[in-house]
């Protein structure tokens, strides 16, 4: 039976956090570079996903607006968000100055 308290671990690791040395360990040799590269590719996939979830949003939003449906209006919005939310996020990091941490999706 293990017996490990949250603390122990914790404190191990040499000061680095404990979620990024049980991610690393998993990895080998750059692990770092393989880990990043995995986030851009979910990254880039949902993205896809979103863009085309915006669009179909937009298109919709158009065709209640030409039925007369005041509420298209606001499909028209929720889809350019949803379309753009990679530029939208990119862009709100780099105003506060974390460029750092931002991804870039790959395909």
């Amino acid at each position: 039976m293990i017996t490990t308290t949250f603390s122990s671990l914790a404190s191990s690791s040499a000061g680095k956090p404990v979620f990024a040395t049980l991610i690393f360990a998993q990895t080998t040799g750059g692990g770092a570079a393989q880990l990043t590269q995995g986030f851009g590719l979910a990254l880039g996939v949902m993205f896809l996903f979103g863009f085309i979830w915006g669009v179909l949003k937009i298109w919709s939003g158009a065709n209640a607006i030409s039925k007369g449906d005041p509420d298209g209006k606001a499909g028209i919005i929720a889809g350019i968000i949803i379309a753009g939310a990679a530029a939208i996020m990119g862009a709100l990091f780099a105003i506060f100055g974390l460029s750092g941490g931002v991804l870039t999706p790959s395909f």
